[in-house]
């Protein structure tokens, strides 16, 4: 099995920034793509950020210049700096993630249980 813990969500004012982090764990040979995806109220599930096994990043109109996704690959860890954030920043955020279990050659999506984050004054 493959887990995603997130951490690093709360209330922040806006103007205000969070550092979202999400550990992978379990049983697994490779991690390809990892991403955060985040889903308002109402609203449909949306990719906020994403960054290959090489670096590659790729971000929302909404978030580009406030939003940064990085990962350390010793880790198993992928972080969302956000800064700048809006009211409209509003939802919970989960991680996602490629991987090639163990017991597997294919890739396998694996998903985290979400955090959230809420801003507001």
């Amino acid at each position: 099995q493959v887990q995603l813990v997130e951490s690093g969500g709360g209330l922040v004012q806006p103007g205000g920034s969070l550092r979202l982090s999400c550990v992978a764990s379990g049983s697994f040979s490779s991690i390809y793509a990892m991403g955060w995806y985040r889903q308002a109220p109402g609203k449909q599930r949306e990719l906020v950020a994403v960054i290959t096994s090489g670096g590659s990043t790729n971000y929302a109109d909404s978030v580009k210049g406030r939003f940064t996704i990085s990962r350390d690959h010793a880790k198993n860890t992928v972080y969302l700096e956000m800064n700048s954030l809006k009211p409209e920043d509003t939802a919970v955020y989960y991680c996602n993630g490629e991987f090639v279990p163990l017991w597997d050659t294919s890739t396998y999506d694996y998903w985290g249980q979400g955090t959230q984050v809420t801003v507001s004054s």
